[in-house]
Formats: C-alpha cells, sequence, structure tokens
C-alpha cells in the first residue's frame, strides 16, 4: 500500500524487521518486485478499489490500471453482474484471480483500510455521496460527473474532503487535454485580449425540465443480484423497473441533473478556468423562454458572461467550449485536430502555451494521471473539490432557473439564491436514511 507518511520510528523499525527476515529467504525474487526494469515495487504502489463500474466506468477502468503505479484490488457493486464483470477485466489484466467484489460500499469500505484510492463511476445520484463516505473512511477520490445533484451537496464534498485532508479529483477530462487547455489558457493569460464572453455546449438532447413520474412497478430480482434500495440511495422510494438500472433513469429529476447537466458538468468548468472563474459561480442568470437552457446567459462578478449553447453555432463536435475576447476567440470541442481560432497565426502559440501550462502549474495532460500524482503529493487536482463545487452550482442554479422560469440572482461566497426563498429551497433535496452524509 502506497503510503504518503513521513518514516516514524515504528514505521522504521517494522521496515528493518522485514528485510531482515527477507535476507535469510534463499530464494528468487523477480526484478519487477524489486522496482528494476522501470516496474513500480508493490510496497510503493497506489492501492485502487471501484465503486459502481460500468460503461463510462470500464473506460476509466482500464486508464487507471494503465498506470504501473497502481494495483486495482476490489469492485463494490451493488449488481452481481457488474461485480463479475469487472472482476473479470481486473483479473484478467493482472493474471490473477485475486480481484475482491463487495455488493454494499459501507461493508467495502470498513473492510478494506489498505487501499488508499477509490474510481467511482455510479449513476449521478451516487457520485457525491459515494464520494463522502470514501473520503470519511480516508480514501482519496477519483469520480465521474456530474459529481453531485444539488448545490448542498457540492458543498458537503468540500467541506468533507477539506476536513479529511484528501485528494479528490472529478472526471472533467477535458480540463487536462490540450486542446482545451489551449483555448483555457489563450483566455485566461490574456493572448485574445480582454475577454467579454464564453460560451459552454449543453447536452442536444432531454430538456431542462425533468420527468416528476416514474416508471411502472416490476418485480424486484433478488437482493444479492441487485440491491434495489441501494440503487435509490438518498433518493425517494420508487417501484423497482429495470430499464432504471440499465440507464433509463436519465430525464427523471430524481436521478438526473438534466441536459444542462449532462454536458455542463464538463463544460462549465472548461469555460470558468478561463474566465478566471473556476472557483466562484455566475451572480445573475438571465431566463430564456425555450424548454433546455439554449441561450441562457448568465453573467459573473467580474463582468465576463458565460452563454450556455446548445447544437454546433460555436464549435464542432460535442462538449465544447469557445472563449471571445477583444483581440480574438479559440473554441475547441471533442474530435479536434486542433483548436478552432480566428486568425491562424493564434496557432503558432500552441506548444509555447501548452508547455508554459505545464511548468506552471506541474501538471500532467493525462487527467488520471493528474490525480495519481496528486495522490502522492497531496497538492490539489485540477478539477478539485472546489472547481467542481463552483462549476455544478452554476449547472444547478441554471437548472433552478429553468424550472421556476424566471431571472435570478446568486451569491457565491454563501451558495444563496439572492432574495428568492423559492430558488433557496431547490439548493438541497430530502435525503432517505440510511443514506445520508
Amino acid at each position: 500500500m502506497f503510503d504518503p507518511a513521513p518514516l516514524s520510528r515504528r514505521r522504521f523499525v517494522k521496515k528493518a524487521a522485514g528485510a531482515a527476515a527477507l535476507a535469510t529467504v534463499p530464494y528468487f525474487v523477480p526484478a519487477s518486485a524489486l522496482g528494476m526494469g522501470g516496474a513500480v515495487p508493490p510496497s510503493d504502489r497506489i492501492v485502487v478499489g471501484g465503486i459502481g463500474i460500468q460503461n463510462r466506468g470500464k473506460h476509466d477502468l482500464k486508464w487507471i490500471m494503465r498506470s504501473p503505479e497502481v494495483q486495482f484490488v476490489a469492485i463494490c457493486d451493488l449488481q452481481q453482474k457488474q461485480r463479475v464483470a469487472v472482476k473479470q477485466i481486473v483479473d484478467d489484466h493482472y493474471g490473477t484471480s485475486d480481484c475482491a467484489m463487495y455488493p454494499e460500499i459501507n461493508g467495502f469500505l470498513d473492510a478494506r483500510p489498505d487501499i488508499d484510492a477509490v474510481l467511482i463511476a455510479t449513476g449521478d445520484r451516487w457520485h457525491a455521496l459515494a464520494s463522502i463516505l470514501a473520503m470519511r473512511s480516508g480514501k482519496d477520490v477519483y469520480t465521474e460527473k456530474p459529481s453531485c445533484m444539488t448545490i448542498a451537496e457540492g458543498r458537503a464534498v468540500v467541506e468533507t474532503a477539506r476536513r479529511y485532508a484528501r485528494v479528490y479529483q472529478t472526471g472533467t477530462q477535458r480540463l487536462s487535454e490540450p486542446n482545451h487547455v489551449f483555448c483555457i489558457e489563450m483566455a485566461r493569460s490574456g493572448r485574445l485580449g480582454e475577454i467579454h464572453t464564453a460560451y459552454a455546449h449543453i447536452a442536444p438532447w432531454d430538456a431542462a425540465e425533468m420527468r416528476h413520474d416514474w416508471l411502472p412497478a416490476v418485480a424486484q430480482p433478488p437482493k444479492q443480484e441487485v440491491d434495489w434500495d441501494a440503487w435509490l440511495g438518498s433518493c425517494p422510494w420508487r417501484p423497482y423497473n429495470p430499464a432504471y438500472v440499465s440507464g433509463g433513469w436519465r430525464g427523471h429529476y430524481d436521478f438526473h441533473t438534466s441536459c444542462i447537466g449532462e454536458w455542463g458538468a464538463h463544460t462549465f468548468a472548461q469555460a470558468q478556468a478561463g474566465l478566471g472563474c473556476s472557483e466562484s459561480s455566475p451572480i445573475e442568470y438571465e431566463y430564456v423562454a425555450n424548454d433546455s437552457g439554449d441561450g441562457m446567459v448568465t453573467h459573473f462578478a467580474n463582468g465576463t458572461r458565460l452563454v450556455l449553447s446548445r447544437g454546433n453555432k460555436y464549435w464542432h463536435g460535442s462538449c465544447g467550449e469557445r472563449f471571445d475576447g477583444s483581440e480574438g476567440w479559440a473554441a475547441a470541442a471533442d474530435g479536434y485536430s486542433q483548436p478552432d481560432v480566428s486568425s491562424a497565426a493564434l496557432l503558432g502559440e500552441y506548444n509555447r502555451v501548452i508547455g508554459q501550462y505545464v511548468a506552471r502549474t506541474g501538471r500532467s495532460l493525462d487527467h488520471m494521471q493528474n490525480f495519481l500524482d496528486c495522490v502522492r503529493s497531496r497538492e490539489r487536482t485540477v478539477a478539485n473539490p472546489d472547481v467542481m463545487h463552483h462549476s455544478m452550482t452554476t449547472v444547478h442554479a441554471a437548472n433552478i432557473c429553468m424550472w421556476l422560469k424566471r431571472s435570478l440572482k446568486f451569491d457565491p461566497s454563501t451558495d444563496e439564491f439572492v432574495g428568492d426563498d423559492e430558488a433557496n429551497s431547490l439548493r438541497s433535496r430530502a435525503m432517505r436514511e440510511p443514506y445520508v452524509y
């Protein structure tokens, strides 16, 4: 198990005793076990477990296991078939049968004090609570987005990470991808002149207004196959329907953050980074009379604007952001070979801008590697709890603006809407026992 703590007298004596015992053992020790040939010895590896791994989570699982620094040892999932599937992936990767399986999160966290970090890729409703429980148990967290269901949940993640001194990274991986980093840095550094507007992509499906009904009841499977109560977590009780478990929870208020949260969880963080507002949120949200929030204008205290945009008006591809300044603009989205810019001359600075970013921050341009580096160094990740909370606050406030069908004012210093009790009542949701933080 990787241990970032200083070498205490107790640990020194333990290590010395272990070394003396090893000296008497007359067998061959593989070079990889000693860290030779570029391998990381087991004692120095970061021990990782997973919570709720499927779909996007399997991509993350393979991503983190590519690192020689990592030993993935256990999967916790309330679905039996997913536990077995992930164990198979892990065991095939290492050529062993060692990956342990757990059906319940608290039992998993309590049973594995050896685990340094967890990879969380549950449905949206569990991201914040699983992160909080894991950090309380002394584990660092990499979690998929959207990383909280409410403004209050986001604040709870921030406070938990701070109280327990845990490293946290939310899966807004474009904050680490070179094309997006270039656009963010072009805006942040003043190379585009004075930035007045950023545009952020929201998903082109579903609506801001979500369903408040529920699917028809179907007989529940045995608990060992799918723990339906645990699947619901802190959400209100709903009758079991297999469509929920296979991804049909999207578009339902109980479980989702709407078309705004689906991509805005990424793109708002990207846009706010370029605006220099990663640790703040807009103070005004202008209601727009459509079903998605397309075209909503939000205003930051520094005078810049963030505009929600659906479709490809400002980019091609998905999850894009664009920055407009007094001397030009830059945009990027998925699938770009290079960013879009107002002048080809701006691309001449591409390598310099990326190099200066890496030199200034010391961050990897691999989002997962940034997390692993910070697990060792205890530095803040690029998508740390504050970055997550403030970008997700923008998501939730924009949703609330659309639900109430009126413009709103917001105070990021208190996480409160100004003079609007109804809007403030939507900053949190009731949590069903025992799934509370």
